[in-house]
């Protein structure tokens, strides 16, 4: 009976090299796409953040735009309107925004 004999290759100094520079391209793929997702999620954190706070400005103004409007009726005015001696003109009201 014949034996079978294998003949092992030893992997030259170029074949190293590329084996070498092929997986460290690959493990630095994956860990640019770990980091690219981290700060991806970290900047769509801060966008929420953000847009929480000008929602709740928003709510702020449109209240403190009420109080105004609430201040300068008629029924609130017209008393002292009266005791001054002065005529209530709506027109001359100015809203600053």
């Amino acid at each position: 009976m014949k034996k079978s004999t294998r003949i092992w290759r030893t992997l030259t100094r170029g074949e190293k090299a590329l084996y070498t520079l092929g997986f460290l391209c690959l493990i630095l793929t994956i860990v640019l796409k770990v980091f690219s997702s981290a700060s991806a999620s970290n900047i769509k954190m801060d966008i929420e953040k953000i847009s929480y706070k000008i929602e709740a400005q928003e709510k702020k103004n449109q209240s403190l735009m009420m109080q105004v409007n609430e201040l300068i009726s008629y029924e609130n005015l017209s008393p002292v309107l009266n005791d001054k001696g002065l005529a209530y003109n709506n027109e001359n009201i100015i809203v600053v925004k």
